[in-house]
C-alpha cells in the first residue's frame, strides 16, 4: 500500500542518516583511523541492518569528504595532509570574513537585536558556545567537537543562506577529521583548544564585525599552529 511504502522510505532514510552520523562520530573520535577500510558488509553486521542504508550512508560520507570510495575494496577513511588542513582553514577563514564584511557593509543585514525570534536563537547559539568552552577548558575533545559543530552551524544559519551554512558545516567537519589525528597524540589538551565562542557571539550581537573577524582570524592561526606543533612532535 502507498502508506506502508512511504513509511518504509522514511524509516530507511532515517536509518541511513543515523548510520552516517554514527560513522562520522567514529571518524571524529579517532576510532576510525585515516586509511582504515569500511566495507558495507562489516558495517551492516556491526549495526545489525541491511546493506542498502549502509551503502547509502557510506556514499553520503564520501560526498562529505570523510571517506574515499575504493572500486574494489569498498570505502576507506580519507587521509588528509597538513597541506589539506592549511587549505581548509584558509577556505573557512575567507568565507567567514566575507560573511562579516557583507554584514558590515550592509549587503547582508544581520537580524535586528529587537527581533524576539533572533534574540532567542542567538541565546541558543551562545549556550552551545558555553558548552564548547567548558569542554575546551577540560580538554574533552569529543564533547568539544560535538558542541563546536552545532555552534558554528547555528551561527552560520543566522546569516540566512542555507547553502553557505551547509558548506561551512561540511568544511568544519573535514577540518576536525583532519585535526583529530594529531590532537589525540596529546593526552592533556586543557588550555590548548580554542574557547572564544561566546566572545564571538557577543561581538556579532553588537554588530562589531571588526572584532568578530579578528577573533576568527586568531582562532584559525592558533588552531593551525597547534596541529603543526603536534605533527612535528612538539
Amino acid at each position: 500500500m502507498p502508506g506502508n511504502s512511504g513509511t518504509g522510505a522514511v524509516t530507511r532514510s532515517t536509518l541511513r542518516q543515523q548510520i552516517a552520523d554514527a560513522l562520522r562520530d567514529e571518524v571524529l573520535a579517532g576510532r576510525l583511523q585515516p586509511g582504515q577500510e569500511c566495507t558495507v558488509k562489516e558495517i551492516a553486521e556491526q549495526y545489525g541492518v541491511s546493506a542498502t542504508p549502509v551503502r547509502e550512508a557510506l556514499v553520503d560520507l564520501s560526498a562529505q569528504g570523510l571517506l574515499e570510495a575504493d572500486q574494489h575494496r569498498g570505502f576507506r577513511v580519507r587521509e588528509y595532509s597538513l597541506d589539506d588542513l592549511r587549505a581548509m582553514i584558509e577556505a573557512r577563514g575567507l568565507v567567514a570574513d566575507g560573511m562579516f564584511r557583507a554584514i558590515a557593509e550592509g549587503h547582508k543585514p544581520f537580524p535586528r537585536l529587537d527581533d524576539r525570534s533572533f534574540i532567542t536563537t542567538l541565546a541558543g547559539v551562545r549556550r552551545r558556545g558555553e558548552e564548547a568552552q567548558r569542554a575546551a577548558a577540560a580538554g574533552d575533545l569529543a564533547v568539544l567537537i560535538g558542541y563546536d559543530l552545532r555552534f558554528w552551524r547555528e551561527l552560520a544559519a543566522l546569516f540566512g543562506n542555507p547553502y553557505l551554512s551547509d558548506f561551512l558545516y561540511r568544511l568544519r567537519v573535514q577540518c576536525w577529521a583532519c585535526s583529530v589525528q594529531y590532537l589525540r597524540r596529546r593526552t592533556d589538551l586543557r588550555g590548548e583548544l580554542w574557547a572564544e565562542h561566546t566572545a564571538l557571539v557577543d561581538a556579532l550581537a553588537t554588530g562589531d564585525t571588526t572584532t568578530a573577524r579578528a577573533i576568527v582570524a586568531a582562532y584559525n592561526a592558533d588552531a593551525l599552529a597547534l596541529v603543526e606543533r603536534l605533527a612535528n612532535g612538539t
